[in-house]
């Protein structure tokens, strides 16, 4: 029972270490390896185990069988883990580079999104005669009301039906949101049951493509247009607000975007709006607003992709142990052969921890670059804030990639750690005396 809670500890403190050496940053892990090389390159006992590692290396291609066991478990990890944490990040990204600091929205007071947001239409003038608005060449103030509808459309895969968002912008809605860009027909006319795409929606859904008709609301409705914004409003169908409104029988709005004067004008604007006790509504900028809104899920992408990274992180580490044990069964008379002849306990440990962290840094290169050729850039959608669906990209990062690497090179620090210590503790005559 002791042995087994000794056992248990152990696990759990391998485990722990695992999780710190994560987390650590860049420089750290470079300090780790350089203070490694001098100590390899320096000191009597540091060139020893260089001498003993390059003997295991010449052998693994008469066990490549095995090793790859190692190299390819690190790089399923690697791959998984990668691919699940670029989800996230594209997620976030798709969602964070969404609107900029100098444009608002504004939102009823203490709502987290537009789903659950009321502006009434009396409070539109008292919104667009507030300071720090900009104006257009006519000198009409950059507002635009608007309403989101979540509407069923096939997808473009199976058919099955899928919730997609139309928005309904104001007239100066183009100008209010100028990463918007039609790049396809025409824009939609005011009063009209005509809409424009995004060319993230048309990807995603059936029937979109410019000039076919489209059944909206019990309504029939024209697609015009096609636009590209490069972020979250590429998922999106607009038109115009009033005439959504007048569909789905909405008599306010969820959402006012204004374009301000720079940082200092929403600064401004949105201290008119706190000073004004007719408008008890919330302010922040698009960038903001949206940035916030991809946090619940890129977190719990980005939770899941570590969980399941750390179970199947468990299973590469067994296997590196069976592997590496295994190579040092059969490898007893070459290390024993080493130890007579002068090879002392801390040179063969870190042979073999060496040799076993030179398999995984392969793996874990193999995973990750699965996972880029793969994933990077590829399209996918899912679920927002708002319940229909957000067409985003993976995103294969450096900074993924390298903590896929640490992810690797963690597995093979403990995979190989017990191996080592048995070829360090193996009785040399016993292990000469082996076949």
């Amino acid at each position: 029972m002791k042995q087994k809670l000794i056992n248990f500890s152990i696990v759990l403190m391998l485990l722990l270490a695992l999780v710190l050496w994560t987390l650590l940053p860049w420089y750290l892990v470079l300090g780790i390896a350089a203070l490694l090389a001098l100590w390899l390159g320096l000191t009597r006992s540091g060139r020893l185990a260089l001498a003993a590692t390059r003997i295991g290396v010449a052998s693994l291609p008469q066990r490549w069988g095995a090793s790859s066991v190692i190299v390819v478990g690190i790089a399923g990890v690697v791959g998984v883990l990668v691919a699940m944490l670029a989800m996230g990040e594209g997620f976030k990204a798709t969602l964070s580079s969404t609107g900029d600091t100098s444009s608002a929205i504004v939102l009823r007071g203490g709502s987290q999104a537009e789903t659950n947001s009321v502006v009434m239409r009396d409070q539109v003038p008292l919104i667009g005669s507030l300071p720090g608005i900009a104006k257009n060449a006519e000198g009409r103030p950059l507002i635009s009301p608007e309403l989101s509808q979540v509407v069923n459309l096939p997808a473009r895969g199976d058919g099955t039906d899928t919730n997609a968002q139309i928005r309904g912008v104001g007239e100066l809605g183009w100008a209010v949101h100028p990463s918007v860009k039609l790049v396809e027909g025409r824009r939609f006319g005011a009063g009209l049951r005509e809409i424009v795409v995004g060319a993230g929606a048309q990807s995603q859904f059936r029937g979109l493509e410019v000039g076919k008709p489209i059944t909206l609301g019990n309504q029939q409705w024209t697609v015009v247009g096609k636009f590209k914004s490069g972020d979250a409003h590429d998922s999106e169908l607009w038109t115009d607000a009033e005439t959504l409104a007048s569909t789905y029988n909405r008599s306010s709005y969820q959402s006012i975007t204004v374009k301000t004067e720079g940082t200092a004008g929403f600064e401004q604007f949105k201290a008119a709006m706190a000073g004004d006790p007719r408008l008890k509504l919330d302010v922040e900028t698009t960038r903001a607003y949206y940035a916030k809104q991809s946090g619940q899920l890129s977190t719990l992408i980005n939770a899941l992709g570590t969980v399941i990274g750390a179970i199947m992180a468990v299973g590469a580490v067994f296997g590196a142990l069976n592997t590496m044990y295994a190579a040092v069964a059969t490898r007893a008379r070459e290390i024993a052969t080493m130890r007579a002849i002068g090879f002392r306990g801390l040179p063969v440990v870190t042979a073999v921890m060496l040799e076993t962290m030179l398999l995984a840094l392969l793996g874990g290169l193999l995973g990750g670059l699965v996972a880029w050729l793969l994933f990077n850039n590829h399209s996918v959608s899912t679920l927002g804030s708002n319940f229909s669906q957000v067409v985003f990209q993976f995103k294969v990062t450096p900074e993924l990639l390298w903590n896929g690497l640490k992810w690797a090179l963690g597995i093979g620090l403990v995979g190989g750690l017990f191996p080592a210590l048995r070829a360090a503790r193996l009785p040399i005559t016993v292990a000469l005396r082996e076949v």
